[in-house]
């Protein structure tokens, strides 16, 4: 399935993490529920039913320990028109999964238990799960679950590559920071030399700054340890993404070794 460059800007005021669409009668939450408690040890408790907004559907609050994040499983007519239009699928119906927010002490955690449930929906369904954050589609063969104490940036954060405005480099960076509550990662390299090592290093970069709650600023430099490097802040700018702007600072780096 081809992704759109320019996804629709989402009609509410939250983003969701999830879009997932489905063709089949939304699942019942309390099935949700038991999929989720023998999946991940549960329990998983459904709060109050949220405030109806008009055209828009209801929400659910989901809550597993600490941590929650609000369902939509049946959008209303607007908003599932809207997704459904600039995703180009043809899933009539969609559900949406919005965390809540996040610090940099349950970031990781967070934007776990809003995946759990996108995941669960998906497989339920045998819909397609859109990650917004990173403009990528998740059917239900294509996501990596892994234990409770195992987590991987890179199953939220992807590196893209695209031609630069400055003339003979490429550019690259980071999208899925921003569930996390940080700026996304962006650099140029040369044309031409191999992109596997700079799509490794700018995530190595990202999951060491979070690993240390830092969000340098402009001008300064910084140590990632575990890669061996001396970061630095060269820039900060907005780009688009989903319909919103997300803030991209511009590194660059070398071996302290």
């Amino acid at each position: 399935m081809k992704i759109k460059r320019k996804p629709p800007k989402s009609p509410r005021a939250a983003r969701p993490l999830y879009l997932v669409g489905y063709s089949t009668p939304p699942p019942p939450l309390i099935e949700l529920q038991v999929w989720f408690d023998l999946e991940y040890g549960g329990p998983l408790r459904l709060g109050r039913v949220a405030q109806k907004e008009e055209g828009r559907g209801t929400g659910t609050v989901a809550t597993h320990g600490p941590w929650s994040a609000t369902l939509r499983t049946e959008l209303g007519e607007q908003d599932a028109e809207a997704w459904r239009t600039g995703l180009s699928w043809s899933h009539p119906s969609a559900a949406e999964v919005i965390a809540s927010s996040a610090t940099p002490a349950n970031a990781y955690d967070t934007v776990l238990h809003a995946a759990r449930l996108a995941r669960g929906l998906t497989l339920m369904t045998d819909g397609t799960a859109y990650d917004v954050g990173t403009g990528t589609y998740l059917n239900p063969s294509d996501w990596s679950d892994r234990r409770l104490a195992v987590f991987q940036l890179g199953d939220h954060v992807v590196v893209q590559q695209a031609e630069s405005a400055r003339p003979g480099y490429d550019w690259f960076h980071t999208l899925g920071l921003a569930k996390f509550g940080r700026d996304e990662l962006e650099t140029y390299r040369p044309a031409g030399l191999p992109d596997r090592p700079v799509h490794e290093r700018l995530l190595e970069i990202a999951e060491d700054l979070q690993r240390q709650g830092l969000q340098p600023r402009v001008g300064e430099s910084v140590s990632c340890q575990s890669s061996g490097l001396r970061v630095s802040i060269l820039r900060h700018r907005t780009i688009p993404v989903s319909g919103s702007a997300v803030g991209v600072r511009e590194i660059a780096w070398e071996s302290t070794s």
